[in-house]
């Protein structure tokens, strides 16, 4: 069974940055598409970043020129690197990929809150 574990979140000011790291109990990061999502209270859950096995990455307009996606296949990791953080950020970020059957994964969140 895979487990993404997710870290990184926090309490930060508005034009701050923040790092999150997914974390893959197994070699999955350099297998498959990589996702970070993002809900907030009463909201659906959106996406925020992917980033494919041949490293092409994909953002929401909301995001674009403020987030970074990446991997470290080596250590089974995906990151997200985020700046210039806004009060409209504060959500949880969730850690995603479907694997070849089409099963959905999920990480536990990892709560980022932006404020003054």
């Amino acid at each position: 069974q895979v487990q993404l574990v997710e870290s990184g979140g926090g309490l930060v000011q508005p034009g701050g940055s923040l790092r999150l790291a997914c974390s893959a109990s197994r070699s999955i990061v350099s297998t498959y598409t990589m996702g970070w999502y993002r809900q907030a209270p009463g909201k659906q859950r959106d996406l925020v970043a992917t980033i494919t096995t041949g490293g092409s990455t994909n953002y929401a307009d909301s995001v674009k020129g403020r987030f970074t996606i990446s991997r470290d296949n080596a250590k089974n990791t995906v990151y997200l690197q985020m700046s210039n953080l806004k009060p409209e950020d504060t959500a949880v970020y969730y850690c995603y990929f479907r694997d070849l059957l089409r099963r959905d994964y999920w990480g536990q969140g990892t709560q980022v809150t932006v404020s003054s």
